[in-house]
């Protein structure tokens, strides 16, 4: 029995590039049928899953009639954008033959670095989740431009991860997992079955490139589980041609190499809030604020706010401070500092005549606040 998913219930599921195109030869019905298929079972057994899906570059290729990988940045964006359609096809037309939605979302790096276009993301991934829609996300390779020389779709997984607050991470590759060596070149090499993510010794054993139809080995695949531990996901390498893969991860079958999370979920969340990120402004909050935050462990609301300090925007971390100056808590603002002033002593209900929209009810959601 393995730990990785066990009671996993919101999956990211990310396959390469290989795998999607049956080693560039096109777009594989069959294989996308397949994960398709097993992905709505676990819909429908009350899971939240989310595809990250390579292979639009790989299928461009094809479509254009291309043989190797170009290097010029113009054709591989062409190659994206021609391929892009194709991919975005093919996921749909097999997600409903299962009775399950799709939305296709293209992301690049720089939507999850900026804090605003962050918690639109996520806003937006959570609500498709919510109607059972399933998203597919590739990076957005028609615009961007040192990710496609740098950028690798393991690493937008562990984004992803993070992003949602997934419980796992299944990284779907085509090989059977990592191996304590390259066992293409030697016959010693171990089998991996379990570790630790971010153990320095991992680095040490993946090293070198993936395919050529791809932009990463094993090291990008250890590196990710590392980041999406950071947030206290578990993370399965497996082979992605193994029978019914997804549904017997889920089940609690052991296969290909799990990679756990150091800490819980919920540590792991408080200690990014609390050590990574920079403070951008502060509130002050009345008695009845600090008494529903610290004893019943609820958001903060606006009619709670006394003073606002600083200039911050929407998605910045601010401090919540009590009467006294103390600070009493962190977390993701709402609201930007200007409109936090308009609202401040005000009931959820007027946000939106004060501003003419309303974003969120609350000012901080419980689920982005730490208490100090």
């Amino acid at each position: 029995m393995s730990r990785a998913l066990a009671g996993a219930r919101r999956i990211v599921v990310k396959v390469g590039s290989s795998l999607v195109t049956n080693e560039g030869r096109g777009v594989d019905a069959e294989a996308i049928g397949n994960w398709c298929r097993q992905l709505a079972a676990l819909a429908a057994e009350g899971r939240e899953v989310v595809m990250v899906s390579s292979g639009a570059i790989a299928e461009g290729m094809k479509r254009l009639g291309w043989s190797t990988r170009p290097k010029e940045l113009h054709e591989l964006q062409a190659a994206a954008a021609v391929g892009q359609m194709g991919l975005a096809q093919m996921y749909e037309s097999k997600l409903r033959e299962h009775g399950m939605g799709s939305a296709q979302v293209l992301l690049t790096h720089a939507d999850l670095a900026d804090r605003e276009r962050y918690l639109n993301a996520r806003s937006t991934l959570l609500t498709l989740l919510q109607h059972r829609v399933l998203p597919v996300i590739n990076e957005n390779d028609t615009v961007v431009n040192d990710e496609i020389k740098f950028g690798d779709n393991d690493t937008l997984g562990a984004l992803v991860a993070n992003l949602i607050e997934a419980d796992a991470l299944v990284i779907l590759t085509d090989q059977k997992g990592l191996y304590s060596a390259d066992p293409r070149r030697d016959p010693n090499a171990q089998f991996i079955a379990e570790a630790v993510a971010g153990t320095p010794e991992l680095e040490q054993m993946a090293g070198g490139a993936g395919s050529s139809l791809g932009r990463g080995g094993m090291i990008t695949k250890i590196l990710a589980a590392k980041r999406a531990a950071g947030s206290g996901a578990n993370t399965v390498i497996a082979w992605g041609r193994e029978p019914d893969v997804l549904l017997r991860l889920a089940a609690g079958e052991a296969i290909g190499t799990a990679l756990l999370a150091s800490l819980p979920k919920l540590t792991a969340r408080k200690q990014w809030m609390v050590d990574h990120l920079q403070l951008r402004g502060a509130v002050s909050v009345d008695a009845g604020a600090v008494l529903k935050l610290q004893a019943e462990g609820k958001s903060l609301l606006p009619i709670g706010v006394m003073e606002v300090q600083g200039e911050f925007h929407r998605g910045d971390v601010i401090a919540v401070r009590d009467p006294e100056g103390r600070e009493l808590a962190r977390g993701l603002s709402n609201y930007s500092s200007a409109e936090a002033r308009l609202i401040a002593r005000k009931p959820s209900a007027e946000i939106g005549r004060v501003l003419g929209y309303a974003a969120e009810p609350e000012l901080i959601h419980r689920d982005n606040l730490v208490l100090r």
